[in-house]
């Protein structure tokens, strides 16, 4: 199973870090993995820019201290826009997970604000947006997976399958329990609801057929899980699938509301963008109403738009 070896935790000003920092560092130690902590300043003139600098390193070295006797934390600050300068970090130091405070958590129930938005539809690699106060512990993890049963992408498969490992190693390390889930749609049922010789008979077989379809796919990725993780890892994090027929920005936020969950594991492009740049539409509302932290990951294919050299 996958783990992350080289992890970039960004600073946010807006909010009170202690908890992310500290969930950051048992992330890295977990999995044995190197720790850079930065904060990203707006540009200022140079006369005044290495006392800028300076203050911030002050700031995020009082941030990581207490940490310092755990292991060896890295710490930066770079000059520029945000998540212009997250993106060409990881370009630059091959990071494989960013972590980051949520812009504004408290603002209504939007929890990412502009940079928060624009890494999750540029950055690379998997981002971790975090709702403060953080828990050192999560209880309840949820995976959402999409796929389309009636046919076959072996780059949705594994795309599903990071998604759901991402999640269960989390699982496991916090002893949480894991929720997988898929929204589903019958295909054509619309039009045969519409179309006034097909019986309501007809259509229920229908929608029925279709659910066994999707139920089986659900069940196939699980025990792909099963035997991955072993049969004490999957007893041990105890996996929960859940099959809700809807649109999927309409129903797997309130599921993940009603489930408790801390952390959704998710992915942000859509199934038929895979080599696009800008993140699917379908995730973007789910993000939007989601009131936890998020981990949203990229498929293989996807391709930053951010150039270094610009």
């Amino acid at each position: 199973m996958k783990t992350f070896k080289n992890i970039l935790y960004v600073g946010e000003d807006t909010a009170d870090q202690v908890s992310a920092v500290a969930r950051a560092v048992s992330m890295a130690e977990n999995n044995q993995a190197r720790l850079t902590v930065i904060d990203v300043i707006a540009p200022v003139p140079e006369p005044h820019l290495s006392g800028t600098v300076q203050h911030h390193m002050q700031k995020l070295d009082s941030l990581v201290g207490p940490y310092r006797n755990r292991l060896t934390i890295k710490i930066d600050v770079l000059a520029g826009t945000t998540f212009l300068e997250v993106i060409r970090s990881v370009l630059r130091n091959a990071y494989d997970l960013v972590i980051k405070a949520a812009e504004d958590p408290d603002f209504i129930k939007r929890l990412f604000g502009s940079d928060d938005m624009h890494l999750l539809r540029k950055c690379p690699c998997p981002v971790w947006l975090m709702k403060l106060p953080e828990k050192t512990n999560y209880k309840c993890v949820l995976a959402a997976v999409d796929f389309d049963p009636l046919q076959f992408h072996a780059s949705e498969q594994a795309f599903n399958t990071e998604i759901i490992d991402r999640a269960a190693a989390l699982a496991l390390s916090d002893t949480a329990f894991l929720h997988i889930v898929h929204a589903w749609e019958a295909f054509a049922e619309k039009a045969m609801l519409a179309h006034g010789d097909i019986s309501i008979e007809s259509v229920t077989a229908h929608v029925q057929k279709q659910q066994l379809i999707h139920q089986k796919e659900l069940h196939r990725l699980g025990e792909a899980l099963r035997n991955r993780i072993g049969a004490d890892g999957y007893s041990k994090i105890s996996p929960s699938f859940h099959l809700p027929k809807g649109p999927t920005k309409k129903v797997i936020p309130p599921l993940a509301a009603g489930l408790g969950a801390d952390l959704v594991v998710m992915g942000t492009v859509a199934r038929t963008g895979i080599s696009g740049l800008i993140i699917g539409n379908t995730a973007e509302a789910i993000l939007d109403q989601l009131t936890c932290s998020v981990l949203a990951i990229k498929p293989s294919g996807f391709k930053t738009p951010v150039k270094l050299d610009e």
